[in-house]
Order: C-alpha cells, then sequence, then structure tokens
C-alpha cells in the first residue's frame, strides 16, 4: 500500500467520520451547545469531503494514482455519506425514504462494479458526470442539514432539503444508467 499525500487524506476522510458521529454522542453541554455541536459537525464533513476532492486531484497532478487508493476512495466516500445520513436519521433532518435511497444506491453500484471487475468489464461502469452531480448535491446537502441553523439569513435546513431530495433524483436516475449500461453484459451472464 503506498503513503503518499493522495492516500494520507484519503485515510484522514475516513479518520473524520467518527468525529462527525462522535460529535452528537457527547452532551450538547460540553461543546458549549447544539448550535456549535452542529457547526463543528458540518465543518469536519466539509473538510472531509474538500479531501475527497484535492486527493484525486493530486493523485493525478503528481501521477500517485494506485490501485489501493482507486479501491479507498470511493469507500471513504461511501462510508462518510453513509455515516453522516445515519445521524440525519437520527437527528430527524432527513426522511428515511431518503437515506434508504442513496444508501441502497450505494450499496447496489458498489456491488454492481465489483462484479463487472469481475467479469473484466468495469469500463462500461466507469463513473460518469451524473454520478459526480449527485455527489456534488450530497457533499452539499449534508453539511447543511448537520449544521441546520440560519447563515446569511438563508436557512442552512431548507437549502440541504432541497439538495438531498435533488440528491436522491440524481440517485435514482445515475443508478438506472449505471445498470443500463451493465444490462449487456448481466443479461449474457444470466443466459
Amino acid at each position: 500500500m503506498p503513503l503518499n499525500t493522495p492516500m494520507i487524506l484519503t485515510w484522514l476522510r475516513i479518520a473524520l467520520i467518527p468525529l462527525v458521529v462522535a460529535l452528537f454522542y457527547l452532551p450538547a453541554g460540553w461543546l458549549g451547545g447544539e448550535a456549535l455541536r452542529d457547526t463543528l459537525a458540518a465543518a469536519a464533513f466539509i473538510v472531509a469531503a474538500l479531501t475527497d476532492w484535492f486527493d484525486g486531484w493530486l493523485a493525478r497532478r503528481w501521477n500517485q494514482t494506485s490501485a489501493f487508493g482507486a479501491f479507498l476512495d470511493p469507500v471513504a466516500d461511501k462510508l462518510m455519506v453513509c455515516a453522516a445520513l445515519l445521524v440525519l436519521l437520527d437527528l430527524q433532518r432527513v426522511d428515511i425514504f431518503i437515506a434508504l435511497i442513496i444508501i441502497g444506491r450505494e450499496i447496489t453500484i458498489s456491488a454492481l462494479r465489483e462484479w463487472m471487475a469481475q467479469i473484466g468489464a468495469s469500463g462500461s461502469v466507469a463513473v460518469h458526470r451524473l454520478g459526480k452531480f449527485k455527489t456534488a448535491a450530497q457533499m452539499v446537502a449534508i453539511p447543511c442539514l448537520l449544521y441546520g441553523q440560519t447563515l446569511f439569513g438563508v436557512s442552512s435546513s431548507q437549502v440541504g432539503s432541497i439538495l438531498i431530495i435533488v440528491a436522491a433524483i440524481l440517485t435514482v436516475w445515475s443508478m438506472f444508467y449505471y445498470l443500463r449500461r451493465a444490462w449487456p453484459q448481466i443479461r449474457e451472464r444470466a443466459s
């Protein structure tokens, strides 16, 4: 396993997941109240989301890509999003149906990509811009929902609620896109 700056950023993203979750298990008084707790959780998530973009950019720029990094990066993303959604579900800031759609899609597409890689057809389910738009919507919606306060006269909860619905729609759309791309291989192997 290569240990370089992009890989360290990916491991940092994974390390931030328990921090975000732990903030919601500490008594609110320990951090000066719920507002500060929510601010810290949103900030930690934003840092983690930025490492997602930055580690890939650095890996490509510095030619430090690796098979393990290509495996770990999406795992870190999925862990981060799923953990945050479960926290938001517990706080009743996201609907269970939305959380199920997003988490279910992540599991389905991960399994599909693994299977397609095993049969040598991973190119047909390579990351598409639709998936990138979905990820962008999630990465903005989740910290807005974690923050849950008004910022510059705008309710971050409302912005987050709208964006998480957009993310859920893009989630379903991208899932069907990937399944449609993989369908010839699925049909051929099922025969």
